[in-house]
C-alpha cells in the first residue's frame, strides 16, 4: 500500500517523539509498504528552539531537525513540511500525485489545523489517539481543529485499551475507538545486556499542556503526580536520574534525584537511544489524567525500554487490565508499592530484564502491532 502518515517531527524536535514517529514510518516500511511523511502546520510554522529559547516562525530549524530524523534512514526523499503556501522536501506537486494514490492517510495524534483538497484523496483515514483522555476532552470541549481531523476520518484508534469500559470517565463522543498500542520495531532496538547500569531513570517534562477539565473533574499533568513519590530515594539505596523538561532541578536535586537536562539527554533519536539502553531501569510517574481516568494508557518511552531488555516501574494507570505486571514490568499506586517494586527488580535483575524484552516481543512488536491496525483500518 501507499501509506501518507502524518504526525510532528519538526515542531516538537526531541528524540524521543521522533522514534514514536520512527517506529510507525519504519515499521510500516518493513512490512513492505510504500510510506510518506507529512508534517502539516496550518496556517504557519511555530517551533520553541531549544538553544535559543525562543519560539521560531523560520522552516529552516523545524526542517533540520526533520533531515536529521529522516535522512540516516532512507527517507529523505520521502517528506514534506507544510505551513501555509510554504512547504519544504518533496516538490508539492509530487506529493499531490502521492496523494491520489494513496490507500492510507494516517494521522497520528496531531490535529491537521489545515484542511486541505488533497487529503481527501487517499482511499482511507485514520486518526491514533496517543493521549488518551486529552484528546477526547479536548473534542467535549470544542477543539475546531481536532473536531475537523476527526471528521475527516473514517476510523479511529486510541492507545486507551479501557475507553468505553464502565469504570473509565473518558467519554467516547459517539465514535467508535479501536484499540492499538505503540509499536516498538524490535530490529532497531536489541536487548542490552548489562546487569551493571546504576540508574533507575526517566525522561519526563513536568507539565506539557494546560490541565484538561470534563463534567467538573480536573485532569493534570507529571506535576500533579510527581510530587507523591518525591522522596523516594531518601527511603532506597538505588539512585535515579531524571531527564528533565520543565520543573525545578535543584529541588529534586535536594531530595536525592540526579537531574539532567531533558532536551539535551534526549535531543536525538540516537541521544534517545542511548539514554535508555545506558538505564538499569525506568521509574515512571504518569500524568494525572491518565491514572485520573484509568485508560490503561501505557508509554511509548516504556515500550522501548522493554525492548532494550530495561524493566520498568511504572505508575498504574489502568494497564494491568490488559499487560501482565510482575515480571520485567511492575506497576505502583503510592509510595510504598514503588519502593517494593525497586527492591523486586533488583532482587532478580537478569529476570526481569528478560522478562521486559519478552514483553515487548509479545505485546509491542511493529509487525504485529501494525499489521492488525491495518487489518482494522479496512475491515
Amino acid at each position: 500500500m501507499v501509506i501518507i502518515f502524518a504526525g510532528a517531527l519538526g515542531r516538537f524536535p526531541i528524540g524521543g517523539h521522533a522514534w514514536t514517529e520512527l517506529q510507525y514510518l519504519l515499521g510500516l516500511r518493513e512490512l513492505g509498504h510504500d510510506v510518506f511523511f507529512l508534517e502539516e502546520c496550518g496556517e504557519g510554522s511555530w517551533v520553541y528552539n531549544w538553544e535559543t529559547e525562543e519560539t521560531t516562525t523560520d522552516l529552516k530549524y523545524p526542517t533540520d531537525y526533520v533531515r536529521t530524523c529522516l535522512d540516516p534512514v532512507g527517507l529523505g526523499e520521502r517528506w514534506i513540511y507544510r505551513a501555509g503556501d510554504s512547504c519544504l522536501g518533496m516538490d508539492l506537486e509530487e506529493f499531490r500525485e502521492v496523494c491520489a494514490r494513496a490507500d492510507l492517510f494516517l494521522i497520528r495524534g496531531c490535529a491537521i489545523p489545515l484542511w486541505r483538497p488533497e487529503y481527501d484523496l487517499p482511499r482511507r483515514r485514520i486518526f491514533i489517539d496517543s493521549d488518551p483522555g486529552f484528546t477526547q476532552f479536548s473534542l467535549a470541549s470544542g477543539d475546531g481543529d481536532l473536531t475537523e481531523t476527526i471528521a475527516h476520518c473514517e476510523r479511529l484508534f486510541t492507545i486507551g485499551q479501557l475507553i468505553g469500559t464502565d469504570d473509565c470517565p473518558i467519554p467516547t463522543l459517539g465514535r467508535t475507538w479501536g484499540k492499538t498500542v505503540f509499536p516498538v520495531l524490535l530490529s532497531r532496538w536489541h536487548a542490552v545486556k548489562d546487569s551493571d547500569a546504576k540508574y533507575f531513570t526517566s525522561i519526563m517534562q513536568w507539565q506539557s499542556y494546560k490541565d484538561a477539565a470534563y463534567k467538573g473533574n480536573r485532569y493534570g499533568n507529571k506535576a500533579s503526580e510527581f510530587p507523591k513519590f518525591i522522596d523516594l530515594p531518601a527511603a532506597t539505596r538505588q539512585p535515579f536520574l531524571l531527564a528533565l523538561t520543565g520543573g525545578q532541578p535543584q529541588e529534586l536535586a535536594s531530595y536525592g534525584w540526579a537531574t539532567t537536562v531533558g532536551w539535551v539527554a534526549s535531543r536525538t533519536p540516537q541521544n534517545y537511544q542511548d539514554f535508555i539502553r545506558s538505564s538499569r531501569a525506568e521509574f515512571g510517574v504518569a500524568k494525572h489524567g491518565y491514572v485520573k481516568s484509568r485508560g490503561g494508557w501505557f508509554s511509548d518511552r516504556s515500550v522501548c525500554y522493554l525492548a532494550s531488555g530495561r524493566p520498568t516501574l511504572v505508575q498504574d494507570t489502568g494497564q494491568s487490565a490488559w499487560l501482565p505486571a510482575g515480571e520485567g514490568l511492575v506497576t505502583f499506586r503510592d509510595r510504598s508499592a514503588a519502593l517494593n517494586g525497586v527492591e523486586k527488580i533488583n532482587a532478580d535483575y537478569d529476570h526481569h530484564c528478560r522478562r521486559a524484552r519478552a514483553l515487548a516481543e509479545e505485546y509491542f512488536s511493529s509487525d504485529a502491532v501494525l499489521t492488525r491496525l491495518l487489518e482494522d483500518a479496512f475491515a
